[in-house]
């Protein structure tokens, strides 16, 4: 898919990177649109547990958060290089996009769109999920708030598009991200 930056200059797009917080939606939308787009869906995380031969709860308890980052980042240098990946949708992270070093790297893959949801959103969406080592706190909502006060900002300024997801059943996302990138298509396809 080729797309336009504005300058005239037209680059192809083999790829489709989803950010945001946990529970926003990443994978599932992710293997939904890989399913409709004929893309390949890999995750971050799944990647790492799988590298690591551990879980991230495993990971983080045992080295720290700035353990995994590292891991994160390093398997992010891995999938940005040229050839590496192909027609893929990318679910990261929620903290990936947190490293500075990680957003060119997001850029380089392929377009980035931020599926965005309120605090309120993403702390009914996590449920009693145990599994998430920085939601480990007695109020969760006001940990998930914080949290988003510093990653919000970081993700819209990684984006390429952002879709506020409140309000949108997974099937709308779904079909939301398959518009923005087939109307990418179609305005190469024209020009």
């Amino acid at each position: 898919m080729d797309r336009s930056n504005g300058s005239g200059i037209r680059y192809h797009i083999k790829n489709i990177c989803l950010i945001g917080y946990m529970g926003s939606g990443k994978t599932t939308v992710g293997r939904l649109v890989a399913g409709k787009l004929a893309m390949e869906l890999k995750d971050t995380d799944e990647l790492i547990t799988m590298k690591e031969g551990r879980s991230i709860s495993d990971i983080f308890s045992n080295d720290g958060e700035a353990y995994f980052r590292e891991l994160e980042n390093r398997l992010l240098n891995e999938l940005a290089k040229e050839g590496k990946l192909k027609d893929t949708v990318l679910s990261t992270g929620g903290g990936l996009p947190v490293d500075v070093r990680n957003r060119p790297l997001l850029k380089r893959i392929g377009t980035v769109i931020y599926l965005k949801a309120s605090a309120a959103s993403l702390n009914e969406r996590v449920g009693d999920d145990t599994g998430r080592p920085l939601l480990d706190a007695d109020d969760r909502l006001s940990r998930i708030e914080d949290m988003l006060k510093i990653r919000g900002p970081i993700y819209e300024e990684c984006a390429d598009h952002i879709i506020e997801t409140d309000s949108l059943s997974i099937e709308e996302t779904v079909t939301e991200v398959v518009r923005i990138v087939t109307s990418w298509q179609d305005k190469s396809k024209s020009s």
